[in-house]
């Protein structure tokens, strides 16, 4: 590999890394002694929870509604099953690191076949096939290898996260087989595609929390954390709960 290239590859995992550091110092002085044990940064996530609320109502949920309106349901579904395809790729990769030889043999397996008879994954002939799809990510991966997850974190834009997922972040950014393309304007336009069309689909849960919860605050950080925790279990979580990341730093 050429020295270019090298450093343009490790400047796209360093840039981030950086990016969560400085975010993990910022938030050290938001704690306060009546904190919620898992989210001990909650004046600091709730002030960056506002600013995402505020982009969101003003942007990005306007364009996901326009995506949606505009777009035919099969054209939205093509495009959901194209970054289910390269999830797909990343997936194995985690569940080999997991050493889930089932899930690694099904996601190498569905990308394999999406690709090549699925007009390179805008068709989930895959799931037709009832190959099962075993999504894993980075963070899934460290929680697997004992890493507690850490106090909950908003992460500007990005939205909810934990202290783990954030860490994990910029190796499930280069793991993105779309984020190695050289076309620079190629690349950038299918990460907002896929942001915008994620958020297309979550139109209608936003709509319900925006009716239902007294605190949509509290409820989307309890959903989160109990969903992550679920992915890192694979649904089948211990009984006890984890106790707070202070006092166990293997927490899930």
């Amino acid at each position: 590999m050429k020295p270019k290239k090298m450093n343009q590859g490790w400047n796209r995992i360093t840039s981030p890394l950086c990016v969560c550091a400085a975010v993990w110092m910022l938030t050290a002085c938001a704690t306060g002694p009546n904190a919620n044990p898992r989210d001990p940064l909650e004046p600091f996530n709730r002030g960056v929870y506002g600013f995402n609320d505020a982009v969101d109502r003003a942007v990005v949920r306007p364009v996901a509604t326009a995506y949606r309106d505009v777009l035919p349901s099969p054209v939205r579904t093509g495009v959901t099953n194209f970054f289910n395809n390269l999830q797909d790729l990343w997936s194995f990769v985690n569940n080999t690191l997991q050493l889930k030889g089932e899930g690694a043999g099904n996601s190498i397996v569905r990308f394999g076949v999406n690709t090549a008879f699925g007009l390179g994954g805008l068709l989930d002939i895959a799931t037709e096939m009832r190959i099962e799809r075993h999504t894993e990510d980075f963070g899934q991966t460290l929680g697997y290898w004992g890493m507690g997850s850490g106090p909950y974190l908003v992460l500007p834009l990005l939205g909810p996260s934990t202290v783990r997922d954030t860490a994990a972040l910029p190796v499930d950014m280069y793991g993105n087989a779309a984020s190695h393309l050289n076309d620079v304007p190629t690349r950038n336009s299918l990460t907002v595609l896929n942001l915008v069309n994620k958020r297309a689909y979550l139109l209608d849960a936003t709509r319900m929390l925006d009716e239902v919860a007294l605190d949509p605050y509290t409820f989307t950080r309890d959903a989160f954390l109990q969903r992550r925790r679920n992915a890192v279990y694979d649904g089948n979580p211990p009984d006890q709960a984890d106790p707070a990341p202070a006092n166990d730093n293997t927490a899930q």
